[in-house]
């Protein structure tokens, strides 16, 4: 198939039939909801999130390697430490909102998360070395004074290190963190398009793949959440995923285009996580490589590459989903840990996250959760899976991650 130039082309290629896939088989009735079960063992594994210093498996990708390793820096050894002292508080929230069901009000409840980004000319605070530094990213539920959030991290969470004004702290503002929940009906299904599980509401259809090992290798697969095809680990093989979402509409059976396939469990008990991902196998015919976007009018379709990228920091990326479409924004962390609230009264901790900001309003809004990441160049390389945002920055998945955790290789 020939490469689409860039998002002001139209695609002529209607969907994924040029190649071999194998079709989803499906029991019972039309009107049943209930769809099919597991084939084997193999195909019912719920793969387990992978530790923090996983090591690389056989055969992972040369490229997700390279990509991994592309932007690599020092990171200050104060700044490091701040991190880790505010990570292991975020971790013990969780771990007692699982029993409780509530984060506990005390004036902690103001920090979301942490990473480590660069002093910005729009953030709260540069810090005293300039523009370009390195800080600690705090982000926070509502705005609040840097002196306030020093006071409140010495206080309550014991890091001392930041009674030292030299190390700079830019204070972001997120509001709570959630999971973030184009709606129309579209066969072939496009990229960036309304889709989810039949008992979740809406999110968005990342980016296609296929399995590394027989016999999925032979199975067309659509990369999301977990918390838009899985229903949050409520979900089983055979369970149908429908486009459009149901809350834009779409009706099982009516309106299925892939089954569940694979997902990561999220972890609700304050152990960390560090992907949102599932995988749905796709009827061929139904689904396509295009990513959707409105211009003039008009739906036009583009390409994203195959090949992943690394990410750092300022680094200028877009995405195409369900809600807010076409869109940039610039990375302003690539290793934040954050507390996400799932709803229910259930919290997960994510680590090794990437934070974007949007450069024209927000980049995302909710309905986008599962659309794909990638480099705002000619190459649109895939960097991240977006699963979660507020206040205006979005948080995602490494895409190498992802990868690797599900065991695909991407086809766009």
């Amino acid at each position: 198939m020939a490469k689409k130039k860039g998002p002001e082309s139209e695609s002529t290629d209607d969907n994924v039939h040029d190649e071999i896939y194998d079709e989803p088989e499906v029991s019972g009735e039309e009107g049943i909801e209930e769809t099919a079960e597991p084939e084997d063992d193999e195909d019912a594994v719920l793969m387990e999130s992978p530790p923090e210093d996983e090591a690389l498996g056989p055969g992972l990708d040369e490229e997700v390697v390279q990509a991994e390793s592309e932007f690599v820096e020092d990171i200050d050894d104060a700044i490091l430490q701040v991190k880790s002292q505010i990570e292991a508080k975020l971790a013990g929230q969780v771990e007692t909102a699982a029993a409780s069901g509530v984060i506990e009000a005390d004036g902690v409840d103001l920090i979301q998360g942490v990473g480590i980004g660069s002093a910005e000319l729009d953030a709260d605070q540069i810090g005293s070395d300039g523009p370009g530094t390195q800080t600690a990213n705090i982000y926070v539920t509502h705005e609040a004074s840097e002196e306030d959030v020093r006071r409140i991290l010495y206080d309550s969470y014991s890091v001392k290190a930041v009674s030292d004004d030299s190390l700079p702290v830019n204070v972001l503002t997120t509001g709570f963190i959630d999971t973030q929940p184009h709606r129309h009906r579209q066969r072939p299904s496009p990229c960036g398009i309304s889709v989810g599980h039949f008992r979740v509401t809406a999110g968005t259809q990342g980016i296609l793949a296929t399995g590394r090992r027989r016999p999925r290798s032979n199975r067309l697969l659509m990369i999301s959440n977990n918390h838009v095809i899985a229903a949050s680990n409520g979900g089983r093989f055979g369970d149908a995923i429908i486009q459009p979402g149901r809350v834009d509409g779409g009706r099982n059976p009516r309106d299925r285009i892939a089954i569940l396939e694979r997902y990561v469990p999220i972890d609700f008990r304050g152990r960390a996580n560090y992907v949102d991902c599932a995988t749905a196998w796709c009827w061929p015919r139904r689904v396509r490589r295009d990513f959707i976007y409105r211009s003039r009018g008009r739906f036009r379709y583009f390409r994203v590459s195959s090949q992943i990228s690394g990410v750092r920091r300022g680094m200028i990326v877009g995405k195409s989903g369900r809600t807010t479409q076409l869109t940039a924004g610039r990375v302003v962390g690539i290793s934040e840990t954050i507390r996400v609230h799932f709803g229910g009264g259930r919290f997960a901790l994510y680590r090794d996250q990437i934070s974007v900001r949007g450069l024209r309003g927000n980049f995302s809004a909710p309905g986008d959760s599962g659309s794909a990441i990638w480099t705002w160049d000619r190459h649109r390389r895939p960097v991240g899976l977006l699963f979660a945002g507020g206040g205006g920055f979005t948080f995602a998945n490494k895409i190498g991650r992802v990868m690797r955790a599900l065991d695909v290789r991407l086809i766009t």
